[in-house]
C-alpha cells in the first residue's frame, strides 16, 4: 500500500480507531531500529520522516496519530545530534540562540496553519520548493565562486526566509531540512557539515514547538514515541560521526540528489496521482 502524502496525512480525520492501536514488544524493537536508521538519515540527508512516518502507518497508526507521534519523536533526534555534533556546533551558540527564537515562532505557526488551512495548498508547492532547494545545494559552491557570495548573518531577509522554512517544517515537513540548509547557508559562514549540524539542532526546536501543541491537543501515541524517540536519539549520535567521514562534495551531492528524488516522488503523487 502506498502511504498518503504528508499534508494529506496530517489533516486526515481521526476517529475512535485512533484509540485502539497498541504496540507489541517485537513492534517496539522494530520501531527502535527504524528510529536509528531514520536518525542517521536525518543527519545525513534531512529525510528522516520518509523512514519513520511510513513505519508508523505500517504498524497500524492512523495518519493523524502517525504524523503527530512522528513529530514528537523527532525532537529527540536533535538531542542526540547535539551530543554527537559538539565539535561542529562549537562557537555557534550565539547565532543558534537567535535562530532558535525564529524556529519556535515558525514551528508553532506551521502547527497552527495545519489546523486551519487546506493541505492542498502546501501539497501543490512542496515539490517545487524541495526541487529548488535541492538544486541550490548542488550548485551552491559554483554560485559562490561566480557571484562572490558570502553568508550575511541574520538580516531581515535571511530571518524571514528561515522563518518561512520553519513554518513549512511545522506544517508539512517533507524534506524541510533541505530547505533549511539552503537558508542557513546564507546565515552561517562555515563548512556544510557545520551548517548541517546547526540545522539538526534548530529542526529540533521547530519540531519541539509543534510537538508541544500536539502533545497537549493531538492524538500522540506515547507507547510508540518511546521506542521511536530512543532510536532517533541514537541515530542523532551516530549521524555526525558518519557525516565527518564523507567527502564534502559527496555529502553535498547526497543531500541534493536525495532531495530531488523526494521532489520527484511528491510531484508524481501531487500532480499525476492526486
Amino acid at each position: 500500500m502506498v502511504a498518503p502524502s504528508y499534508a494529506a496525512a496530517a489533516t486526515a480525520p481521526s476517529g475512535p480507531y485512533d484509540q485502539g492501536v497498541d504496540i507489541s514488544p517485537i513492534q517496539a524493537l522494530a520501531l527502535l531500529g527504524v528510529g536509528v536508521v531514520g536518525g542517521v538519515v536525518s543527519i545525513l540527508v534531512s529525510l528522516a520522516s520518509l523512514v519513520t512516518y511510513p513505519a508508523l502507518l505500517a504498524l497500524g497508526l492512523p495518519p493523524v496519530a502517525a504524523n503527530v507521534t512522528n513529530t514528537v519523536s523527532l525532537v529527540f533526534n536533535a538531542a542526540g545530534a547535539g551530543v554527537g555534533a559538539r565539535s561542529e556546533l562549537h562557537g555557534q551558540r550565539p547565532t543558534l540562540a537567535r535562530l532558535a527564537l525564529i524556529a519556535v515562532a515558525g514551528g508553532a505557526t506551521g502547527a497552527l496553519l495545519l489546523l486551519v488551512l487546506p493541505s492542498r495548498w502546501f501539497e501543490l508547492v512542496a515539490p517545487l520548493l524541495i526541487a529548488g532547494a535541492s538544486g541550490l545545494i548542488l550548485v551552491q559552491p559554483w554560485l559562490a565562486r561566480r557571484a562572490r557570495f558570502r553568508p550575511r548573518g541574520i538580516t531581515p531577509t535571511t530571518a524571514a526566509a528561515y522563518f518561512a522554512s520553519t513554518v513549512y517544517t511545522g506544517y508539512f515537513g517533507a524534506a524541510g531540512g533541505i530547505i533549511a540548509i539552503v537558508v542557513l547557508s546564507a546565515v552561517i559562514d562555515r563548512p556544510l557539515i557545520h551548517v548541517n549540524a546547526a540545522k539538526a539542532i534548530l529542526a529540533g526546536v521547530a519540531n519541539g514547538a509543534a510537538a508541544l501543541g500536539f502533545a497537549l491537543f493531538g492524538p500522540v501515541r506515547w507507547s510508540f514515541v518511546v521506542p521511536l524517540a530512543t532510536g532517533l536519539f541514537l541515530g542523532g549520535l551516530i549521524g555526525p560521526w558518519l557525516a565527518r567521514r564523507l567527502p564534502p562534495t559527496l555529502f553535498r551531492g547526497l543531500i541534493g540528489v536525495c532531495g530531488l528524488g523526494v521532489a520527484g516522488l511528491l510531484a508524481w503523487q501531487t500532480y499525476a496521482v492526486g
